[in-house]
């Protein structure tokens, strides 16, 4: 009859420590479970402090880049033009001591200029820079710009008769037209034409 009353009683001890048992099991997995959460969320925060520090070095980099562009191209707009200056800097030398060199021979003086004329052109050319050709040329609105017009029997229709002002092309491209005069056909050739349309029609 004893051993009847103590056998619930040991299965209910048996039964309190296999839950007590279980709920260390549980609270083991769970203290793990945490413990990986924390070393991942360690992990995560240290990867995030390294690229916004990344972040940061970029933004910084960037924000130099843009200084630097920004003073290049001022540099490049202000003293973009040297080389050609330096280039041309010679003539005005030469202008200086052909103004001091006074030999009193008017045309003496006048091929000193043009021989420094020339030199220029040279080096404008060397630039990119090319005088616009109009001697015997025919007038061409993509090129030259027409200030009037004269009646002559000594040139054709439509030819340039006089330069103004000579027209320069920057590596091929129109940086100043030239300035000229062009012929239009005389009352008598017009005259002449219209009686050979006649005869012809006859």
């Amino acid at each position: 009859m004893k051993n009847k009353k103590e056998h619930p009683e040991h299965i209910i001890k048996h039964a309190q420590s296999a839950e007590h048992h279980d709920e260390k099991v549980v609270a083991g997995d769970h203290n793990k479970e945490i413990e990986d959460l924390k070393k991942k969320l360690e992990e995560k925060e240290k990867e995030a402090a390294a690229n916004y520090d990344k972040y940061l070095r970029a933004a910084a980099d960037l924000d130099n880049y843009k200084k630097r562009a920004s003073k290049d191209k001022s540099d490049i707009i202000k003293y973009g033009k040297e080389d050609i200056i330096r280039d041309i800097l010679p003539f005005m030398d030469s202008l200086d001591r052909a103004l001091e060199h006074d030999t009193g021979d008017i045309q003496t003086f006048k091929d000193g200029i043009a021989l420094i004329q020339n030199q220029l052109l040279c080096c404008l050319k060397k630039h990119g820079v090319e005088r616009i050709e109009t001697a015997g040329a025919d007038f061409d609105p993509n090129f030259h710009e027409a200030l009037m017009q004269v009646e002559s029997d000594q040139y054709k229709d439509n030819k340039i008769v006089n330069e103004m002002e000579k027209g320069y092309l920057l590596n091929g491209r129109l940086i100043r037209p030239s300035r000229v005069c062009v012929c239009k056909k005389t009352k008598k050739e017009n005259n002449d034409v219209c009686e050979k349309n006649e005869e012809t029609e006859e």
